[in-house]
């Protein structure tokens, strides 16, 4: 083998290499000849002519995605910072166009995105923008699909991700919402507290009638006992008013007992001197004694005024 065969086999091979290459899948490849547009290649492995063809480029027929950021005002005059994420594709009849067409397809969405923003946000308020931002969105892929179609992009759906207005707006709107749920939860509160009078009232209505029931019962158990009481009295030759003087000083006994039981009262019984119990015995026979004898003074009386 001459020294000379060794480059020619080189370039031989390199030339035979340079014959093939691979298009990977969802990928479009240009091929030129002669710096003119000669073929569209999809995947698998092609054959060009070497150093006739070159690959001019590549585009991917994937869906991809353009995030683009938008400062804007609205029409309360409040400016907002806006998110609007762009989901497009490559038209796979249509590699030609969005090849040879334009340069930077990213800068031109970027520019229709936010011309169509800044037309659509400045005619709504800020709240109706939160609202509304799916309308912004629709505007905004009408828009695109119009113009980018010429040029072989496909629009696919179009998000608006984010609404972030300046930083004392969202406090002001912070502080006007706890404003509003402080004055729901007052009212409730209120509510609340109106009902806990109604039904507290009732209660104590209720308890006090039930009270007054039970006071009247224990009355009249209590008479009933002290009827009977003066019944025994008087078959021992104990006349009614003693008996009842009797009962009066039984009772104010059986209270000083019960006092002296408890160590915590605050129950004084006056009078509470040793000769109270004598006293009160006979001022009591002396009221009964007096009040039968004025009785029977009236009914002498009314007996005189009769006859």
């Amino acid at each position: 083998m001459s020294f000379l065969s060794i480059p020619i086999i080189i370039l031989s091979l390199f030339v035979f290499i340079s014959l093939f290459f691979i298009v990977k899948q969802q990928t479009a490849v240009i091929v030129e000849r002669f710096g003119r547009f000669q073929s569209i290649r999809h995947s698998g492995l092609q054959i060009k002519i070497p150093l006739v063809d070159r690959i001019a480029g590549r585009l991917s027929l994937k869906i991809q995605q353009l995030d683009v950021i938008i400062e804007t005002k609205t029409l309360d005059d409040v400016f907002v910072r806006l998110k609007v994420s762009v989901q497009y594709m490559v038209i796979k009849d249509k590699v030609y166009d969005a090849f040879y067409k334009l340069d930077y397809p990213h800068e031109q969405i970027t520019s229709y995105v936010f011309d169509v923003v800044r037309a659509e946000v400045p005619k709504m308020k800020l709240d109706d923008v939160f609202v509304k931002k799916d309308d912004i969105a629709l505007a905004v892929k009408a828009e695109l699909n119009d113009a980018m179609s010429d040029y072989g992009f496909d629009i696919i759906k179009t998000l608006v991700t984010d609404i972030d207005p300046d930083a004392q707006v969202k406090a002001a709107m912070n502080r006007i919402n706890a404003s509003e749920r402080e004055k729901t939860a007052a009212q409730y509160e209120g509510d609340a507290a109106r009902i806990l009078i109604v039904e507290k009232a009732k209660a104590e209505a209720e308890s006090k009638r039930l009270q007054g029931q039970g006071i009247a019962d224990q009355r009249r158990e209590i008479a009933r006992g002290l009827e009977e009481s003066v019944e025994v009295l008087n078959k021992v030759g104990i006349n009614s008013q003693e008996a009842s003087a009797l009962i009066v000083v039984t009772q104010h006994y059986d209270t000083l007992q019960a006092i002296g039981g408890e160590t915590n009262t605050n129950l004084i019984l006056l009078p509470n001197s040793p000769q109270a119990g004598s006293n009160m015995l006979n001022d009591m026979v002396a009221s009964f004694t007096a009040s039968n004898q004025i009785g029977e003074a009236m009914k002498n009386s009314r007996k005189k005024e009769e006859d």
